[in-house]
């Protein structure tokens, strides 16, 4: 018998819970109620993006999220959160079925308690090694990412980490990957290769569900490959994770931001912890300014090389559809 999409799809969707095993990113701002009810309802896995949200925010969002749909969806939390374990309550409140990590390592004891509340945990892995260790450490599931995604990034490509790590751990753990997927048939490559399905970000953002500002839509639609860009590090001790975004003047606002966090951390005003969060905090605000606001010349407009391919504004159950067909068209 030929294979198809569901076939392959399978390890995947019964993981998730879901029919296609296509996850969207975690996007600050993006990923909220509207695109991730929206992206379940449709047969997806949408994921609320938890970010630098309090636990009431937070409470909140899956609240209203759970109006909007009775399918399973995930929640995204930063490790480096300060209430990192108050917002995995909130999860364990609402009896969350996935927990995506991302940000690092995971602190002590956090995966357990998400364990502990009966969830599935979900973790990034830019690296093979890292792949082995999380496996080792207990976690269900991992993305890997590769450096063409929108947003904070690791080094190394997606279809070199593909052929790296699928091999060696796609038989123990389903893996989705991650970064630069816009089309049906590099899904298909990446499942045929052993991935259990794949998480695609910017494909979404210009969904009609998603509540990004208008202009911020037009900005993708406008966009190519090249203009998205990765963030340049000027301190070797800043250790900033370079984030993907198309070029504007908030990009170099970014720049300005490291030098003066760096003449802090000369001054001794901020230990490297405080360093860290202050540049969280001007990413965070610096999307709100471009999704929410419309402010595409000084906020950030985060994008991943797929941009591109972003043509116009669909439904999220058109933009499915469509990765669905060219998925299978591509395998058979």
């Amino acid at each position: 018998m030929t294979s198809n999409i569901d076939t392959l799809m399978k390890r995947g969707a019964d993981f998730l819970g879901c029919e296609s095993a296509i996850m969207c990113g975690a996007m600050s701002w993006v990923s909220e109620r509207n695109l991730v009810s929206a992206i379940s309802n449709a047969g997806g896995f949408g994921v609320i993006a938890c970010g630098a949200m309090t636990t009431e925010l937070l409470d909140t969002e899956i609240t209203e999220t759970k109006k909007l749909t009775d399918k399973p969806f995930g929640v995204n939390l930063i490790t480096m959160h300060p209430d990192l374990f108050d917002l995995i309550a909130v999860c364990a409140k609402h009896k969350v079925s996935h927990v995506v990590l991302a940000g690092g390592l995971p602190p002590k004891g956090s995966l357990e308690a998400i364990k502990e509340m009966g969830a599935k945990v979900i973790a990034f892995a830019p690296a093979l090694a890292l792949a082995k260790k999380f496996i080792r450490s207990g976690v269900d599931a991992l993305v890997i990412e590769g450096m063409e995604a929108g947003g904070h990034i690791g080094p190394v490509s997606t279809s070199v980490l593909a052929q790296e790590i699928l091999p060696e751990i796609a038989d123990k753990i389903p893996v989705f990957v991650a970064g630069g997927i816009a089309k049906g048939s590099a899904i298909a490559a990446y499942l045929e290769m052993g991935a259990a399905g794949v998480q695609l970000g910017t494909r979404f953002v210009c969904a009609h569900e998603s509540i990004a500002h208008p202009d911020f839509k037009k900005a993708f639609i406008r966009g190519n490959a090249r203009d998205a860009v990765a963030s340049v590090q000027i301190d070797p001790r800043l250790p900033v994770i370079p984030v993907r975004a198309l070029k504007n003047k908030g990009t170099e606002e970014f720049t300005a931001k490291q030098r003066e966090v760096a003449n802090l951390l000369d001054e001794g005003k901020v230990d490297m912890n405080e360093a860290q969060l202050e540049i969280e905090h001007f990413w965070a605000g610096a999307l709100r300014k471009a999704v929410i606001d419309g402010d595409v010349e000084n906020g950030s407009i985060m994008a991943g090389q797929s941009v591109g391919m972003v043509k116009a504004e669909e439904s999220v159950a058109d933009i499915i559809a469509t990765l669905r067909s060219e998925t299978q068209a591509a395998i058979a």
